[in-house]
């Protein structure tokens, strides 16, 4: 992501209560399709669609009783952009603690922009299996004018049109230091 100090807030488009009644729609939007928890299997996709599927998960053990299956990718490896994440890039683990073989995924992420991450962790995914299917739960949607790719998601948080010009950003508790997310553009082009 672009230098983060270097970033002016044009505007904050949810605070964590939206946050937690958007997770809350997702996780009932997500039971309502699935009929259920019966071979449900949540998926985030690191950094921040990781929380954001363990709280969707928590939303779901209140519904149902009982809690999907839950797992992690990290997707670094498999981007089509690797030669500008940097020549050593830090890979996480991908975590999925059971077989995805014939199971309902539920991708999980923070932002739908173009569509590249959601490939790419696709791409993974097929590597450990063959699920029956697989859905995306994205927190924001910034509109399909950005996408690049045939990608879109099955439950959405909030759609968002942007600017090509403006970065959303998704701050949580668990990498930072407030809960919400902004609509931020760099500095240079605010003062332009």
């Amino acid at each position: 992501m672009a230098d983060e100090h270097n970033l002016i807030e044009k505007a904050r488009i949810m605070d964590a209560a939206r946050i937690d009644r958007a997770l809350s729609r997702l996780a009932s939007e997500i039971v309502e399709e699935n009929q259920g928890v019966q071979d449900l299997y949540l998926v985030g996709i690191r950094r921040r669609g990781v929380p954001l599927a363990k709280r969707i998960a928590e939303k779901i053990k209140v519904l149902e009783g009982s809690l999907p299956y839950l797992g992690s990718l990290d997707i670094t490896l498999y981007r089509d952009d690797l030669s500008t994440v940097g020549a050593s890039p830090i890979v996480n683990r991908t975590e999925l603690e059971i077989d995805i073989e014939d199971k309902n995924i539920v991708l999980v992420d923070d932002v739908l922009y173009t569509g590249r991450t959601i490939r790419a962790a696709l791409d993974q995914l097929m590597d450990f299996g063959r699920p029956r299917k697989v859905r995306l739960a994205i927190l924001i949607d910034r509109g399909r004018e950005h996408r690049e790719l045939p990608i879109q998601a099955d439950f959405i948080g909030k759609t968002v049109p942007t600017k090509k010009s403006e970065i959303i950003k998704v701050m949580l508790k668990e990498f930072d230091d407030e809960e919400g997310v902004g609509i931020f553009e760099r500095a240079e082009q605010h003062s332009s």
